[in-house]
């Protein structure tokens, strides 16, 4: 009997940790499937905050979006493409700092050996974007285009959604597409821990600064205590060895709450988008 009645008990109490512990949805960021690398963030991540932290990773921003808004997830590290789109129902938590600002740029690549210098150069070429709801990943370039009254599928020969930046940069260095459309913070990553694979591609174009993919929650539970010790740990990572452990990993300098301003741009090019649809 003592025998069943320990295993309910012990049944019982991974249950309430697993009820205690902060679900932090995600989606392929450079980390990809590394599974070691997103262990040691996990518990970085936990020390940080003080409880037990679970990483949810999903393949899109759409999946992540949807768990985040039906309550599956507490918070996610979203795109402030995905953040815009749900304003109504969507709160910033943190906001990274890299390079010393909250913004990053949506790069353009070809392979090594491409003569193209720019966007107009590229037409007829095959392309990969990274997820139909990453800003850098499809939104800056389907911008770009639309301005000029040209959609994606008509300008270049065959688009593709890879669904991970770093699988953009794959498809454009193994030659299945002429270009990509990438984060520049991944790919900038990518340089320092798979240089092999950055060194197969160049960046022919920049975007201009636009808002770093921020950490969200639903605006009904921003009051909650769990997402204010979480939040607390986001901001005060610099602090810590594991919150500074996390950062390293990340190649970030730290977090800061943001404002929706930072996105304005963002918010430009989805008018843009929009408007010539």
């Amino acid at each position: 009997m003592f025998s069943i009645g320990a295993a309910t008990l012990g049944f019982l109490s991974r249950q309430a940790d697993a009820q205690t512990s902060f679900r932090l949805g995600l989606t392929p960021v450079f980390l990809d499937n590394d599974s070691e690398t997103i262990d040691r963030l996990r518990t970085s991540l936990s020390y940080a905050a003080g409880m037990p932290v679970t990483l949810v990773q999903k393949r899109t921003y759409q999946e992540v979006t949807g768990l985040l808004l039906e309550g599956g997830v507490d918070a996610a590290w979203l795109c402030g493409y995905p953040f815009l789109q749900h304003r109504d129902e969507l709160s910033l938590v943190a906001v990274p700092l890299w390079q010393g600002t909250p913004t990053y740029r949506s790069y353009l690549i070809t392979s090594k050996e491409d003569q193209a210098s720019g966007l107009t150069d590229l037409r007829g070429g095959a392309h990969a974007f990274s997820d139909p709801n990453s800003n850098s990943g499809y939104l800056v370039t389907a911008s770009d285009l639309a301005r000029n009254n040209l959609r994606p599928e008509q300008f270049f020969s065959r688009i593709i959604f890879t669904y991970g930046h770093r699988n953009v940069v794959r498809a454009v260095a193994g030659g299945l597409v002429r270009s990509g459309s990438v984060d520049g913070y991944v790919w900038e990553a990518l340089t320092k821990v798979e240089p092999e694979l950055t060194d197969r591609t160049r960046v022919i174009s920049r975007s201009e600064p636009l808002g770093f993919p921020p950490f969200c929650a639903r605006t009904d539970r921003i009051g909650e205590p769990d997402l204010a010790v979480f939040q607390a740990a986001l901001l005060q990572m610099t602090e810590s060895e594991r919150g500074r452990d996390a950062l390293t990993l990340l190649q970030l300098d730290g977090m800061i709450r943001g404002e929706v301003a930072l996105f304005d741009g963002i918010l430009t090019r989805m008018q843009d988008l929009a408007g010539h649809h």
